[in-house]
């Protein structure tokens, strides 16, 4: 008895170092391996809120892998942040858990779209408010995130002041 509960015991341990060793590859230079494409945006007409215009950002793009390396899972943050005289301030931010790579290393277009967005009472049209004078652009900034490792930037887009119809 105490032979086979030691046996399990080496075979249970067995696994656990296995399964350790396939789930710890290389450490994947994120940075180096995946890269923003394709990217546009502007400002989404979300309809009327709460008996208000309502414009919410908007960016689309892909995700390009330069590497052959398996990259599971990916996952991103958007960080929206208003353009101010100083610098940068918090605005919104949107994360994806998971992409896919599909043909070629690229992903699908992938669109992200915030609840915070501006709101203006009618008469002001959509278009008039991106040219009101209390607008303010938003620049948006891509990190990623490879299973365990830390987040990295990726880069950067500042939103058009552009409408995007429903």
């Amino acid at each position: 008895m105490m032979a086979r509960a030691t046996a399990s015991s080496i075979v249970a341990l067995l696994v656990v170092s296995l399964a350790g060793i396939a789930g710890c590859g290389a450490p994947v230079d994120v940075k180096q391996a995946v890269q923003i494409s394709d990217i546009s945006g502007g400002w989404y007409d979300a309809g009327i809120k709460d008996g208000k215009n309502k414009l919410t950002p908007s960016v689309s793009f892909r995700v390009t892998k330069k590497t052959e390396d398996a990259l599971r899972p990916l996952a991103l943050n958007l960080a929206f942040k208003k353009i101010t005289p100083t610098g940068e301030e918090d605005f919104d931010d949107f994360y994806i858990q998971k992409v896919d790579f599909g043909e070629g290393n690229v992903s699908e277009p992938l669109t992200v779209r915030t609840e915070t967005g501006y709101t203006a009472d009618p008469p002001q049209s959509r278009a008039d408010m991106l040219k009101h004078k209390e607008f303010q652009d938003l620049r948006v900034i891509f990190f990623a995130k490879h299973s365990s490792s830390n987040w990295v930037e990726l880069a950067r887009f500042d939103l058009p002041r552009t409408l995007i119809a429903r």
